[in-house]
């Protein structure tokens, strides 16, 4: 019996920021989902504002499977996977097995249709834009959860922020002028 698709459906049990209180849960299959659908946004205004060249079908692909690691090494804390060099080495190693493991999970003859996606070129261009889309995604989760209330987030808050302003791509300065302030609005005001 092949189980990928059932290690993809775990995505929804994984919980993301486990060491901070969250307000409100999140998951990483509603994660990858945002992050896809922001992903597939940075391509369409690189290409469209900026002359870019982007794939968007293979940018949101990368975006929906970036996650699927985690089903089996589960969420790593940003600060601890970047606490050092051997660290993030080891953790990424980590990363790439479980990858390898759960696309051996797919009959032989779909996993290169599949392998491209999980265990993606993390030098090309398309994928750049999914680790930009996933900083906006935590950034927009901080901007939620400081919204609510919650204090924890207010420092991820200011130093993503921060990152992402420093960022050169054109598209992630226009994403966040243009689109992420309505992430502080409640629903009557994006009525």
């Amino acid at each position: 019996m092949y189980k990928f698709f059932a290690f993809i459906n775990r995505m929804k049990h994984i919980k993301r920021w486990s060491l901070m209180r969250s307000v409100k849960e999140e998951n990483i299959m509603e994660h990858s989902h945002q992050v896809s659908v922001i992903a597939h946004a940075l391509c369409v205004i690189q290409n469209k504002n900026y002359g870019g060249t982007l794939d968007v079908k293979k940018t949101v692909l990368f975006a929906q499977y970036h996650e699927v690691g985690e089903v089996v090494t589960g969420d790593l804390p940003t600060p601890i996977k970047y606490f050092n060099p051997e660290i993030q080495s080891a953790y990424k190693d980590l990363e790439k097995n479980a990858c390898e493991r759960i696309l051996k999970n797919l009959p032989e003859n779909l996993q290169d249709e599949f392998k491209e996606y999980v265990l993606p070129d993390t030098q090309c261009e398309e994928y750049k834009i999914v680790k930009y889309a996933d900083r906006i995604s935590a950034y927009l989760k901080c901007v939620e959860e400081v919204r609510m209330g919650n204090s924890e987030f207010k420092k991820a808050l200011k130093s993503i922020e921060k990152e992402l302003k420093s960022c050169s791509a054109e598209c992630v300065g226009y994403f966040l002028k243009e689109f992420a302030p309505a992430y502080e609005l409640t629903l009557d005001e994006l009525d």
